[in-house]
Order: C-alpha cells, then sequence, then structure tokens
C-alpha cells in the first residue's frame, strides 16, 4: 500500500477528510472550466504578509458564487462534527488570485482567511447577519442585525513589505525576538502537534496549546538566553 509523502498537504487527514479536500480542489477546476460568475475579494493584508513568488501577493483573491455543491458541504454532517466545514466551502469557493493563478488555502494568514469567511457569508446569504444576545444589565434577550458589508479592516503598521516576521522585544529580559503571524497551515500544523502530545501525556488535564502555539509563532530568539538579568 502507498504512502503519502511527509511534506504532502493531506498527510495528516483521514480518508474522508482527504476526499473531501480533494473534492473541493475539484470544485474550484469545474469553477473555472465552467466560468461561474465571481468576485474580486480584497485581502486586508494587501498581500504584504507574503512573499513576492506567492500568488497571494497580488492582495486580492477571485471567489466564485455559493452553488448546490457549496450547500452540501455546509450541511455535511461529518465535516460539521470534524469542525472543517468552513474550510471545505472556502478551499471550493476560491478560484484564483485574481490574476489566475491558483492559490493555496494553507497559506493564508489567519486574518485574510477570516475575511473571506466574511466574504462568503455576505456573497452566499447577504450582508445582513441577525444576532441574539442577553443584555448584560437586565438579562433580557435582544435580537439585532449586523451589516456584514461595514465591517472595517484594522490597520497595523508593516514595516517590511512581503515578509511575515515581525520584531518584538522583551520587557523584562530586552532581549529581541522575531515571530510571524499564523497561517491555516500553521495552525493545522499546531493542531495536530497537541493531539500527539495530549496523546503522549500521562495527565489529561495539561493543555499543551499555548506552548505549542507559541514555538510556531516564534521564528528566533535574537539572544541565546532568557534569563532576566
Amino acid at each position: 500500500m502507498s504512502q503519502l509523502s511527509e511534506d504532502y498537504p493531506g498527510k495528516d487527514l483521514s480518508i474522508d477528510e482527504l476526499k473531501s479536500k480533494l473534492q473541493a480542489d475539484a470544485n474550484v477546476d469545474t469553477a473555472k472550466a465552467n466560468k461561474f460568475p465571481t468576485e474580486i475579494i480584497d485581502l486586508p493584508s494587501k498581500g504584504l504578509l507574503y512573499s513576492k513568488n506567492n500568488p497571494l501577493s497580488t492582495g486580492k483573491v477571485e471567489m466564485k458564487y455559493m452553488t448546490a455543491k457549496e450547500e452540501d458541504i455546509l450541511t455535511s454532517q461529518n465535516l460539521i462534527e470534524k469542525g472543517l466545514v468552513i474550510d471545505m466551502l472556502l478551499r471550493s469557493l476560491l478560484i484564483s488570485n485574481g490574476e489566475g493563478k491558483k492559490v493555496n488555502y494553507d497559506d493564508l494568514v489567519l486574518g485574510d482567511k477570516n475575511a473571506i469567511m466574511v466574504a462568503a457569508r455576505v456573497l452566499g446569504y447577504g450582508a445582513d447577519y441577525p444576532v441574539e444576545f442577553n443584555c448584560p444589565k437586565c438579562s433580557s434577550k435582544i435580537t439585532d442585525s449586523v451589516d456584514l458589508a461595514k465591517l472595517d479592516n484594522k490597520d497595523v503598521e508593516i514595516t517590511a513589505e512581503h515578509s511575515n516576521v515581525f520584531e518584538f522585544k522583551l520587557p523584562l529580559s530586552k532581549k529581541t525576538l522575531s515571530f510571524k503571524i499564523l497561517t491555516h497551515g500553521d495552525e493545522q500544523s499546531v493542531e495536530a502537534e497537541v493531539k500527539r502530545m495530549k496523546k503522549k501525556s500521562l495527565s489529561k488535564n495539561i493543555s499543551f496549546d499555548l506552548t505549542s502555539r507559541l514555538k510556531t509563532i516564534i521564528e528566533l530568539l535574537m539572544e541565546t538566553s532568557l534569563r532576566v538579568e
């Protein structure tokens, strides 16, 4: 029986999950062939967090409108139970980088991924998003509607273009470290590592999420010691 190589993006997926991923990729190819109506979505990062040779460096993605196939993804109980329904939906909707080049979904930084998710909701069901919450003072139930089309991006200063590496000076040790913003692929790696560590741990009450996430975020410690002087 053949095995998937270590660098294959779907090597940690189950058979059902791998089938869903391949189906989503096939839906993209079908959309290109049949010229489904699409929209160009601006990424909050403006493409500045991706290397120049990455298709996402255009700062835009092309997204097709939802069809019955995407409705099937949204109602798949298997994907819902595994927490994969949104990712499979977005994989299916993404067509290109706006210039005809296919994008790698795993390369998306989380802010861009969230923006694409909101855009998918607007294109599929409209901008009005009904919400229901309890009043913190009187505990009465309040219903309202949020206009998703009016959501603003939060601007941050990016000093180096086409680089996902930032520097931060630690307040106590005064050491400088470099870190990156997690991508979807990084998130998947963190989740896989947490699952592996939980299986090896003798205590079921220990959470490895924070340390695993920090190990992935921190790229390099500029000094060799974190000892407080």
